[in-house]
């Protein structure tokens, strides 16, 4: 099975001493390792910058997903922000496939999903920023999927740290909302991290 086409995966955002890059493990739901998001094209100076200084919202971010036969199926790319967000979403051969653009800075954050050609095709929205709960619908307002800490139906000892989160997507959901679904999980986090250490 593809690593996109997982329905239900969890995502960790592996543990570093000092994170200087970030890398998240994939698994399925029986907690088999079946992929790996890494930070890449960063150099020596952006590493110090980014553990030195409040700098790093401030640069561009490019994120890789790669199978567990290492070959890369994702790219996301968040150019630097001064104020919203947008992630590029691109698939393994480097086409672009959509991005995922943030609508607002206040309240409950919510996330344009937008094909290559700039339609809209869905949208994330934050239920509980606190929870870490955010529901992915379509064009249509039906939910396709879901990015949570909650772990329900799962075994405990799968989610290791409290940067674990798990994504849901609906088994019927195909094209490149599909690929944005998968794209989420990780843009979200990407998007807001920086933003978020006001929230803890």
């Amino acid at each position: 099975m593809g690593l996109l086409e997982h329905n239900r995966i969890i995502i960790n955002q592996k543990a570093k001493l000092i994170e200087l890059v970030n890398e998240y493990k994939i698994r399925d739901e029986q907690g088999n390792e079946i992929g790996v998001i890494r930070q890449e094209g960063q150099s020596t100076l952006k590493k110090v910058a980014r553990f030195v200084s409040s700098l790093d919202q401030f640069m561009t971010h490019k994120l890789a997903a790669y199978d567990a036969d290492g070959s890369k199926v994702l790219e996301l790319v968040r150019p630097r922000k001064i104020m919203k967000s947008t992630v590029q979403v691109l698939d393994g051969p480097g086409a672009p496939v959509g991005e995922i653009r943030q609508q607002n800075m206040i309240g409950k954050i919510r996330f344009g999903l937008h094909d290559s050609m700039g339609q809209k095709v869905g949208e994330i929205r934050a239920e509980n920023w606190r929870a870490w709960n955010f529901a992915i619908v379509d064009a249509m307002e039906q939910e396709v999927g879901r990015i949570t800490k909650t772990w329900e139906g799962l075994a405990k000892t799968i989610f290791t740290t409290a940067d674990d989160y798990l994504l849901d997507i609906s088994p019927s959901l195909q094209g490149p909302l599909r690929t944005l679904a998968f794209a989420s999980a990780v843009g979200v986090d990407t998007a807001l991290k920086q933003d978020a250490r006001g929230f803890g």
